[in-house]
């Protein structure tokens, strides 16, 4: 069972949406390498916000995630794409259905 969470919201800047969402599409082949990142969704809220939802078995794959290629890759292109930082929740699973 996924016990620990994350939210990341990202805010786009003026006319960046196209590039968000290539940027979170290409993100995919990374976490597809993470064993304990499941799920892993990116999302669109809005015309120009965006969103991550993943889900871990526990502190530790969260953490490794956090501080993965995807991590690092928010991180490195958040002045080039987003209007702010990314916003990130760290949220406990009270139950799950995957």
């Amino acid at each position: 069972m996924a016990t620990k969470a994350l939210l990341v919201r990202l805010e786009a800047k003026p006319g960046k949406e196209n590039a968000v969402e290539e940027f979170l599409r290409s993100a995919l082949p990374l976490v597809e390498q993470e064993p304990g990142t499941k799920p892993w969704l990116a999302v669109r809220f809005g015309p120009s916000t965006f969103g991550i939802i993943d889900a871990f078995p526990d502190e530790a794959a969260r953490e490794t995630h956090l501080n993965g290629p995807v991590g690092k890759a928010l991180g490195e292109r958040a002045d080039e794409l987003f209007a702010a930082p990314p916003e990130i929740s760290n949220l406990d699973v009270l139950a799950d259905k995957l």
